[in-house]
């Protein structure tokens, strides 16, 4: 059967039965199209507010996949977009009509205990990699869920509980191998293409498809001082004053996340409690061989006000990293919005706590990111990633499952974002951004976008590899 497809300039073009049977011959993995029984399934993103219909679902079983799928989107010039583990935000693993490169098979993880790095490949989840380093008592600077996919959280950045003492993700990537827009497979590393190295180490999916990581692993567990305390959201003025004197001279060891939101019907929260607005302060300490200091690291957070639940202590590594994943399961509407703050002013505090007393669904939060530490002693301009000088990211989480819900829970969402501006830097984490948000992307690099855009220029100067978070290549004319 043939299959219309849209081009990168948005028109279509036919592609015959038999070019796409020449493609599927080629492949050692599965080529997928809206015939196929798995084809629903595999098209579903995380954020259902993306439902989008490819033409054609490459299912990649390895590089020499990747490389016959790019060569294709190219030489046809279709509509491209790689899927990793389908949980970004944006939606951008999935395209309309054109061809997406899906390396969610790619799971394989190789650990080497005495050299401490491990080689992932992109369809891995943190839980992936963290089941095998956990094996030899290490681990890598990761998000915080178990489910997100590792390859779209490392080409942004990446940052979680670990980054406050061992860095971003990024600053642990050692290489890559990357499969650029002419089909060529490079490795990239401080030694090996170090131009295309500093690109992807937050530049997002706009150079290439990763098909191997390499990263640095640090010792941490099989136990980790870590856990939740709930307070009332009436405490929370007093208790986020408290968080923020206290938080800017906490060690690096120590990362505390905080939450505003309505209390889940989880077992852990008292009856009375569930569905009422609450501040959720999330810690750890990221020494494992000193679990005493961190009881007494967190203690004063623990104690700032009068907790309804106090979760923290002692727990595997593992139990720690999927804690939140009942926060992030897929097929719920999500919508985000984000800004880089150097300090918690009172005035932002107090906006927080109002505007959570207002949150338009059960699921909506807002969460602000502790930063800092380690991730601020890299320059810069060493890597892509231009946000080293944040204290906090605040996250405005709108996330729903009735569609019906949609203008309500965006327009909530854009007006705290709105309203927040004032107290931003005009900086902003690319894997928080929504699919409306291209007018941030140079923002969100600052000075280092000048050079992103040459590189793009170098590597992809079609920009085949358009649906992401878009660093346009010189010379490129944007469609209408």
């Amino acid at each position: 059967m043939d299959t219309t497809v849209p081009t990168r300039e948005g028109t279509t073009t036919m592609l015959g039965s038999e070019l796409v049977d020449r493609l599927r011959a080629r492949l050692r993995g599965t080529l997928l199209t809206p015939e196929s029984a798995e084809y629903d399934r595999a098209r579903a993103v995380w954020n259902a507010m993306h439902d989008r219909h490819p033409g054609l679902i490459v299912r990649c079983a390895g590089a020499a996949d990747v490389i016959a799928a790019v060569n294709f989107a190219r030489e046809h010039r279709i509509a491209l977009a790689v899927r990793g583990g389908g949980h970004n935000i944006a939606g951008s693993g999935v395209c309309d009509g054109g061809l997406v490169i899906d390396l969610s098979a790619m799971r394989s993880v190789r650990v080497d205990p005495v050299a401490a790095t491990v080689r992932a490949e992109p369809g891995c989840t943190l839980g992936d990699v963290d089941r095998e380093t956990q094996a030899f008592g290490l681990a890598v600077p990761f998000g915080i869920n178990s489910t997100t996919g590792i390859a779209g959280l490392t080409l942004g950045g990446g940052f979680g509980w670990l980054s406050r003492r061992h860095g971003l993700t990024i600053d642990n990537l050692v290489s890559a191998d990357v499969v650029t827009a002419d089909g060529i497979l490079r490795r990239a590393s401080e030694a090996d293409d170090a131009d295309l190295f500093w690109a992807i180490r937050g530049g997002g999916g706009n150079y290439g498809v990763v098909t191997s990581f390499e990263f640095r692993a640090h010792p941490m567990g099989p136990e980790i001082y870590s856990g939740l305390v709930l307070y009332p959201l009436d405490d929370a003025p007093a208790v986020l004053r408290f968080y923020r004197d206290f938080a800017a001279t906490a060690p690096d060891e120590l990362t505390c996340w905080f939450v505003l939101r309505q209390a889940p019907p989880a077992p852990f929260v008292p009856p009375e409690w569930r569905g009422r607005e609450v501040l959720a302060l999330a810690m750890c300490w990221s020494n494992s061989d000193s679990m005493a200091d961190g009881e007494r690291a967190t203690l004063p957070l623990r104690t700032s006000g009068a907790p309804i639940v106090d979760l923290v202590g002692p727990r595997p590594y593992l139990e720690w990293q999927a804690f939140l994943d009942a926060s992030a399961t897929p097929g719920a509407r999500n919508y985000w919005k984000s800004h880089d703050v150097h300090e918690l002013s009172d005035e932002l505090i107090d906006l927080l706590v109002r505007t959570a007393r207002t949150l338009p669904d059960p699921e909506t939060d807002i969460a602000v990111a502790h930063m800092g530490g380690a991730t601020r002693r890299v320059a810069e301009d060493a890597t892509a990633y231009a946000r080293r000088d944040a204290a906090y990211a605040v996250l405005v989480h709108g996330r729903w499952r009735d569609p019906a819900k949609d203008d309500a829970c965006v327009g909530w969402t854009r007006e705290l974002f709105d309203a927040t501006r004032p107290y931003a830097t005009g900086r902003v984490y690319v894997n928080f951004m929504s699919q409306d948000e291209d007018d941030r992307v140079a923002a969100a690099y600052g000075a280092n976008h000048e050079r992103l855009v040459a590189l793009k220029t170098r590597y992809d100067p079609t920009n085949l590899f358009r649906t992401n978070q878009n660093i346009r290549p010189l010379g490129e004319v944007r469609e209408p």
